[in-house]
């Protein structure tokens, strides 16, 4: 993390938390407007959409904020334009949410909208874009090689070794992905990853623990929430032991040693960086059992919100409540081609002139 004033991460966390509970102390909800909180949509995460989007919207409303839902699915999208919304908040996940086609409409109707802008979330979406940007920046992430169905498996295999993960390129929540033990599995993997995507990523599977650490902020400002370690049953953090398995386990305090988990902040920080994120967002790291090393898996720029969500977990064990990130998070709403949203309405009834 950026040592700040020569202050400790925990220190600087501390203060980050003191400075936006000052800031939402000062908040009058109605100045926040009205506020379409975006759910649903039509990804293969819609169900978990739903969800965050529904604990989002109950806490806006509970602090006072003009708040109503919006679902892309049930009501055209240039709809979103007659309810005068004066900000949005985004809790949809994956394609036509997540990877910077909402964010384009938004930017068009110059509606300020919390998270990452267009093109940050467009590549945070796409692993193989986000790999090669982490790498361009020496940061550490597995190896991968892209895959098709004329794939040399014992090539993939040769490069990667095994176990390995098969993945889409292109979708969030463990989607399509398989864990490969042995080589004449590869066939059946790729083609499970591809009914969801085109392309479809073969990557090196760490052996380790499974970390996960939000980070918050924008810029030189990130700043890094506490690290959570997952436990899932027999390893294997799915869909169904991310969202609805009472067996998983978060470790908040993670039980790491505090070195380590420093260094996993500075590098989840760097990460989001280097891709531009803003707003919020989380990274998914495995750390190597034998070398301790920390490797990043994916950046996520809409993370959930759900009961299961880890991101108010972090919140939680850093003294900020789920409502609290809800509003700081909101708050920060904005446009990302740096224009106001006066500007933008003025040059959108230009052109409609």
């Amino acid at each position: 993390m950026n040592n700040i004033n020569g202050l400790s991460p925990a220190a600087q966390l501390s203060n980050w938390v003191s400075e936006v509970k000052a800031q939402l102390a000062n908040l009058q909800p109605e100045s926040l407007g009205k506020v379409g909180v975006l759910m649903g949509g039509f990804s293969g995460e819609r169900e978990i959409s739903i969800q965050s989007g529904t604990g989002v919207l109950k806490a806006l409303i509970d602090s006072g904020v003009n708040a109503v839902s919006f679902d892309p699915r049930k009501e055209p999208i240039e709809n979103i334009v007659k309810h005068d919304f004066d900000r949005v908040m985004i809790s949809l996940h994956g394609r036509f949410g997540e990877d910077g086609t909402m964010q384009g409409l938004l930017e068009q109707f110059g509606i300020p909208y919390t998270g990452s802008g267009v093109m940050a979330s467009a590549m945070a979406i796409d692993k193989q874009t986000t790999k090669q940007i982490w790498l361009s920046h020496g940061l550490s992430t597995p190896k991968y090689v892209m895959i098709n169905a004329k794939s040399d498996w014992g090539k993939v295999v040769e490069d990667l070794g095994l176990p390995l993960i098969v993945k889409p390129a292109r979708e969030g929540s463990s989607l399509g992905l398989t864990k490969v033990n042995q080589v004449n599995e590869l066939a059946a993997a790729y083609q499970l990853a591809a009914v969801m995507d085109q392309d479809v990523m073969a990557e090196q599977c760490i052996i380790g623990d499974e970390l996960t650490c939000p980070v918050i902020g924008e810029g030189i400002l990130a700043q890094a929430l506490p690290v959570i370690k997952i436990v899932a049953p027999a390893a294997n953090y799915d869909y169904h032991n991310k969202y609805f398995s009472e067996e998983t386990k978060y470790l908040c305090p993670t039980g790491l040693d505090p070195l380590l988990e420093e260094k996993i902040q500075e590098l989840v920080v760097k990460s989001y960086q280097v891709l531009g994120c803003s707003g919020w967002g989380r990274a998914d790291v495995m750390v190597d059992k034998n070398t301790q090393t920390p490797y990043l898996l994916e950046m996520n720029t809409s993370p959930g919100m759900t009961t299961h969500s880890l991101v108010p977990m972090a919140a939680k064990a850093a003294g900020l409540s789920y409502a609290e990130l809800v509003l700081w998070i909101l708050m920060n709403a904005k446009l990302s081609n740096g224009m106001n949203r006066e500007v933008m309405l003025e040059k959108i009834v230009e052109v409609n002139q």
